[in-house]
């Protein structure tokens, strides 16, 4: 009579089998490198410019003109060098006035408009849709001349509120964003406004607006961040003056005059950046729920 393999011993005898060994770590790393492998591809992509740009300027003048990536010394002063040779606080306070204040005029203009095409019946509603979505097709050196010249007229030229004034008659953009959120919101919240003796101010104020926070959040800093890189309308309308130049256009006449010192021109985008990393940091939650909610892809 054979012998019963172990294995059958055990279960009759009632004993559990052993329990699989568990793989050691450094083959858990590597399943997960290998799991999350094009995401890392993407991080590095996207983090190797922002650490080479930020390795470059602490590095001495020498230095940042060779192949080596890794600062020999951490030049520091680099940062107060660029306050010193540029009227850089000009162009930041210039650059903050642009950016808020166009910020605050779209959405003042923006969110009537949307919530209008959203909610309101009246004839001709679809048409005027379509024209916000035309506009967005027009790009702007179109009607960079004629618009120049209206500008001009009234002796504006020269400073940034040829760019903040337009943002009181709404952004084509932002007002499709947000009229594409607030369809979504049933009409039974307004209905019931509307019941206890709200108005259709109110009831924008009142029960929109707090449902529309992630989208109204999105749109904004779209405004802002477009605002805070825009380059090519200070060039247009402030390129004359000076004292109204933003940090976009600030940065690029400091590269073309200090095109030898990569240390110092990587300083100054490093400072041009933080804000607007800083201000995302904090607000991506919000930022990235607004970009689901609208629709964005």
């Amino acid at each position: 009579m054979t012998a019963a393999p172990a294995a059958t011993v055990r279960e009759r005898a009632g004993a559990t089998p052993p329990a699989p060994a568990r793989p050691r770590r450094g083959r858990a790393a590597l399943y997960w490198i290998a799991k999350h492998a094009i995401a890392i591809a993407l991080a590095i992509m996207f983090l190797g410019p922002l650490a080479f740009i930020a390795l470059t300027a602490v590095m001495s003048d020498q230095q940042a003109l060779t192949s080596r990536l890794w600062p020999d010394a951490w030049n520091w002063s680099n940062f107060a060098e660029i306050f010193e040779k540029t009227p850089l606080l000009t162009w930041i306070g210039n650059t903050i006035m642009y950016s808020v204040l166009a910020t605050v005029f779209m959405l003042l203009s923006s969110i009537p408009v949307a919530y209008a095409l959203a909610r309101f019946r009246f004839r001709g509603r679809r048409l005027a849709f379509l024209l916000v979505i035309t506009t967005m097709m027009l790009p702007p050196q179109v009607v960079a001349v004629p618009v120049y010249l209206v500008w001009a007229r009234f002796h504006l030229t020269g400073t940034l509120w040829p760019l903040i004034i337009p943002m009181l008659l709404g952004d084509a953009f932002s007002i499709f964003l947000l009229r594409q959120f607030l369809v979504t919101i049933p009409r039974e919240y307004s209905d019931a406004a509307r019941v206890d003796g709200c108005g259709e101010f109110r009831t924008l104020v009142r029960v929109i607006l707090p449902m529309a926070k992630p989208a109204i959040a999105a749109v904004a800093l779209f405004q802002f961040f477009y605002c805070w890189n825009d380059y090519y309308g200070p060039l247009l309308y402030a390129g004359t003056d000076l004292d109204n130049w933003t940090l976009s256009l600030g940065l690029a006449a400091f590269r073309s005059v200090h095109r030898v010192q990569w240390n110092l021109t990587m300083a100054a985008t490093v400072l041009a950046m933080a804000p607007v990393i800083v201000i995302f940091f904090f607000a991506q939650k919000v930022f990235i729920e607004g970009v689901k909610l609208t629709g964005v892809k």
